[in-house]
């Protein structure tokens, strides 16, 4: 295998098991303030269990995600060192607000929300809660705008040539506001609550079917649907206005995605289907025009197809598609599936289906795959390009680096990667059969 691929697999390997904690840790803050502020509301004490308990759940999740971040900032260095000189000055900015506004904000008062139950007061503790949802949501935000400038980058100039080539800034709120970044940031906001909301599901689901903390269950359940609910049909709405802003801007990504070869003609939907590569054409279950109806509201709307591209600047389109349309196919389950829970919760049944309850339980996996797919599908989409139109993947490597340097780092991730995912693992797994405590109760217990 040569540099470029083994270089690309670590960082896709490391950063996929690092994109498991943050969408967590950014959906469950948004729980947090939801059962926080409702016992703030109502003083019952089931919402300050179900806060209590959540908290730990997020503790964990967010110290997997520090852990396993720390990584990814290196191997800029170590393999991309060109790629690093191109970014640097685009990508300082942003990372820099990332860590000194919205990290430390975050970091700082999960002390707070974790230990200060009753050190501070509840108004305090929930003005807290708030501060860590806020951080960890304003933490993504500069997190795809560095990964958003990479895909449509503007607000800059290239300053000096050829290696020593970088992109310095002209207008910073061009380069935040580049014309992919609010599609992107939403989609990963409605990814992340869903991650949560099914998270939850799954873990109270679990309870009731043990017939373990009912009340706690249904409680956390009650949020959780409704969470779910919106999460699945905006992520349907954020994923059709960022399809529609590819067409614009990334027209070959686009045009992988559905399997689109004619260099400009209407374009259908495809439901499934297989892109034959050597032939140019893809074979499956489509709807005519429908492509071109959904970015244009008109079936005869030319879309750019791949042969409007040379081979070389084309992504390995088969790869693409199926990514991407499986990345749809859970994401249409998912709505089916907040739609159902809905339905059934609300008229007392869901409850009595241990069939559905055992579904809630592993729906879990799916916006996780969903979240990894989507991911996958944005960034092989982009290739041949490691910064749109501007730098090539190939090219933008370390030069000092050699492929068996790769493979012995790659294995040592791996192995340290997978320890802290079996000890993960370990520690929710034990927080969840431990279950929810009132540690108010606990308290007065040891007391007496």
């Amino acid at each position: 295998m040569d540099l470029e691929l083994l270089s690309r697999i670590q960082f896709g390997f490391t950063i996929g098991f690092h994109y498991l904690f943050p969408p967590l840790s950014i959906g469950l803050s948004i729980f947090l303030v939801i059962m926080e502020g409702t016992y703030l509301k109502t003083k019952n004490e089931l919402y300050h269990q179900m806060t209590r308990f959540w908290v730990r759940i997020f503790g964990l999740i967010f110290a997997l995600g520090v852990a396993s971040g720390i990584v990814m900032e290196f191997q800029f260095g170590t393999n991309w060192a060109t790629y690093s000189r191109f970014v640097g000055d685009v990508f300082g900015s942003a990372l820099a607000a990332e860590g000194v506004f919205a990290f430390f904000l975050e970091s700082g008062f999960l002390a707070i929300i974790l230990f200060g139950w009753d050190k501070v007061k509840p108004r305090t503790h929930f003005i807290a809660t708030l501060l860590v949802a806020f951080g960890a949501h304003f933490s993504a935000i500069w997190i795809v705008v560095a990964n958003s400038w990479q895909q449509t980058p503007t607000g800059y100039h290239i300053v000096e040539s050829g290696m020593n080539a970088r992109a310095e800034i002209l207008d910073f709120w061009q380069v935040v506001f580049n014309p992919s970044f609010l599609d992107r940031i939403s989609h990963v906001y409605m990814g992340a609550w869903q991650a949560a909301a099914f998270f939850v599901l799954s873990v109270s689901a679990f309870y009731l079917l043990k017939k373990k903390h009912v009340e706690f269950a249904r409680g956390s359940m009650k949020i959780a649907v409704a969470v779910a609910l919106f999460a699945s049909i905006m992520q349907l709405v954020t994923g059709h206005s960022s399809a529609a802003t590819l067409a614009q801007t990334q027209p070959a990504k686009l045009a992988a995605f559905e399997g689109h070869y004619a260099a400009s003609a209407p374009a259908g939907l495809y439901l499934l289907g297989w892109v034959d590569e050597t032939d140019e054409e893809t074979i499956g279950i489509q709807i005519p025009g429908f492509l071109s109806f959904l970015i244009a509201f008109d079936t005869q709307t030319p879309v750019t197809g791949l042969k409007a591209f040379p081979p070389e600047d084309r992504p390995p389109v088969n790869l693409v598609f199926q990514s991407y349309h499986l990345m749809v196919a859970i994401g249409m389950l998912l709505i089916l599936l907040a739609v159902v829970g809905a339905i059934t919760y609300r008229s007392g049944q869901l409850f009595k289906m241990r069939w559905l309850l055992w579904v809630f339980v592993f729906s879990v996996l799916l916006p996780q795959a969903a979240n990894q797919l989507g991911w996958f599908s944005a960034e092989v989409g982009r290739q041949p390009w490691i910064v749109y139109g501007l730098l090539r993947t190939s090219e933008a490597l370390s030069k000092s680096v050699t492929a068996s340097e790769v493979v012995i780092s790659l294995v040592l991730f791996a192995l340290i990667y997978i320890l802290l995912f079996v000890l993960f693992l370990y520690l929710l797994n034990e927080k969840i059969q431990h279950g929810p405590v009132d540690d108010r109760v606990a308290e007065e217990g040891r007391r007496a």
